[in-house]
């Protein structure tokens, strides 16, 4: 094993409890549209634009994208700023870098959203690599994270892990054929995953 490869939003950090509770208020109070988390659930890890389409074919023709966007992104800016690593990351997090293993990074998110918590972690300095949806055309499920990372990283695939809380996260990492370890937060918790990846319930319980 030469790599591990962190996935963010909801591994790393848990903005998708964040992420669900403010979609949900909204669509309550503006639309009295009642947001099933484990339909929630099902979109993490890839574009929003999927999850954007499902919440215009519940509510109808009064939900305008941009405007929802808008409000969302606010919201969740405001609050983001009180979000702090998920238990255990940081411990996880200094033996990989104790190891000697190099680190990286690959998100369906925007770099411009990554990188503030890193640099308030201050952790963005100890990836090797981060890929996000800004170098690829195709976000997961679709591997091209996953290889791209693996390729600039330059190390094979059966020489590095993943680390994903999310469905469509580790179905990308085990199509790139990394072994996939999977954290599921509050909200991904709802989910099935494939039987290929190896689910736990904390970061104590990868042992190097």
């Amino acid at each position: 094993m030469k790599a591990v490869i962190f996935d963010f939003d909801g591994t790393m950090v848990d903005t998708e409890s964040l992420w669900f509770e403010a979609s949900k208020n909204i669509l309550e109070e503006e639309f009295g549209f009642q947001l099933p988390i484990e339909k929630f659930a099902s979109f993490i890890g890839t574009t929003d634009e999927e999850l954007l389409q499902y919440y215009f074919e519940e509510v109808g023709d009064t939900f305008i994208k941009e405007a929802f966007t808008e409000k969302l992104e606010a919201t969740l800016n405001e609050k983001s700023k009180d979000l702090g690593l998920r238990p255990g990351f940081l411990t996880f997090f200094q033996q990989v870098k104790n190891a000697g293993l190099k680190i990286g990074m690959a998100t369906s998110s925007s770099r411009a959203w990554v990188e503030p918590f890193l640099r308030k972690f201050q952790i963005l300095e100890d990836f090797d690599v981060i890929c996000t949806r800004d170098d690829v055309e195709k976000v997961k499920p679709d591997p091209k994270l996953y290889l791209l990372a693996l390729e600039k990283l330059a190390v094979k695939a059966e020489e590095a892990i993943a680390i994903e809380d999310s469905v469509n996260g580790s179905a990308a990492a085990i199509k790139a054929g990394i072994k996939c370890f999977v954290i599921p937060n509050p909200i991904t918790e709802y989910l099935t995953f494939d039987e290929q990846i190896t689910q736990l319930t904390s970061f104590e319980q990868i042992k190097l």
